[in-house]
């Protein structure tokens, strides 16, 4: 069972919260937590893209760098572990993209890969004159579509002449090429979604949802796979999910309560704010859950939360769904989780017993 970490390329990870830890986003501090990854045998590390933040007192991701340029910088440090940069696709054209991950590939061959963003903030946006209107929640899987195919024609043949209604490509040159094939990750919840996924993509990030609820995901997994089934396509499940963990059950449970208690009112409307433009939006999809208010104090991820053993125990029963490829990671705080995970969480996980770390 694959692992990774979704690491922090924006300040304080993932918890809009004023007691967790507070901290700026660096290549230092990437390079450590993807470093240490590598070291404890993960996977693969993939770094979101995010242009404006929430505000609040915490700033919460006023503060980012950029996917493609970070990511970079680590192939250049790292030798094993797969690396994904995320795309916004309002931001920048197909072609250049295309042209971006074969050049990654050239550092680090065979381990790039790219997350497609379709977008579902507004103001992330029209800051800079790229909202396309309200009609970008209807037809931003359509658009995704095609920025993709752009991709993979250009990677493929070298050359692209397709034409649709986002993208018209004339004569459309790349080269070189990418060494070999380029994994497209996705994250679609809803059915669209989805369905966008299992025709163009390789791996599919599914939402976790609840607290110490680690199956509750398994009906998405599902549907996915289904979807996957339709297109004739293998199609992974990467479940996200937040680690909390302590020595015991009880000190993690008052950590994750601490946070909960400090949440960032400020931060939490805006991002209500955002989330609620999205009138079309569809039970499950990402503007609906990220703000609900159980647990929006970390964007309603599935969060696990215990002593190391009861940790390892859930992610196993993760890894035991049919159709989860791997699970992605984040912590309160991610260098010492790493380490935590490495030392005290992964050496107890049934799914995870042939990793070599150090290797």
């Amino acid at each position: 069972m694959d692992i990774g970490v979704f690491i922090p390329i924006g300040n304080n990870g993932w918890l809009i919260s004023t007691s967790a830890p507070q901290y700026m986003p660096s290549f230092e501090l990437n390079k450590t937590i993807v470093s240490r990854a590598e070291h404890y045998g993960l996977d693969f590390a993939l770094s979101m893209i995010k242009l404006r933040g929430f505000g609040g007192q915490t700033e919460f991701w006023d503060h980012n760098l950029e996917s493609f340029t970070l990511m970079a910088g680590l192939a250049a440090v790292t030798s094993k572990i797969k690396l994904y940069a995320s795309t916004a696709i309002l931001t920048l054209p197909p072609a250049l993209v295309a042209r971006m991950a074969s050049t990654i590939d050239s550092i680090a061959p065979g381990r790039f890969g790219i997350n497609i963003v379709t977008g579902w903030a507004p103001a992330e946006y029209s800051q800079m004159g790229l909202w396309p209107g309200e009609e970008h929640f209807g037809n931003r899987y359509d658009r995704a579509e095609e920025y993709v195919t752009v991709m993979k024609e250009l990677w493929a043949d070298g050359v692209s002449n397709f034409a649709g209604s986002f993208y018209t490509m004339d004569d459309c040159v790349l080269s070189p090429k990418p060494s070999g094939h380029i994994d497209i990750v996705a994250a679609g919840q809803s059915g669209r979604g989805m369905s966008f996924a299992a025709d163009l993509a390789d791996y599919n990030f599914i939402l976790g949802t609840g607290i110490n609820t680690p199956t509750a995901l398994a009906d998405s997994v599902t549907a996915l796979s289904a979807a996957a089934a339709t297109s004739g396509r293998d199609v992974g499940a990467l479940p996200l999910f937040m680690i909390i963990a302590e020595e015991t059950d009880e000190l993690a449970a008052a950590k994750w309560e601490d946070y909960n208690a400090n949440a960032d009112a400020g931060a939490l409307a805006w991002m209500a704010d955002q989330s609620a433009s999205d009138t079309t939006a569809t039970d499950g999809s990402t503007a609906k859950t990220i703000s609900l208010p159980e647990g929006a104090v970390n964007l309603n991820m599935g969060t696990l939360v215990g002593s190391y053993a009861t940790v390892a125990a859930m992610l196993d029963e993760v890894a035991a769904l049919d159709g989860v490829k791997g699970i992605m990671l984040v912590f309160d705080d991610f260098v010492t989780g790493i380490e935590n995970y490495g030392t005290r969480i992964q050496p107890l996980m049934t799914c995870r017993r042939d990793v070599v770390v150090g290797a």
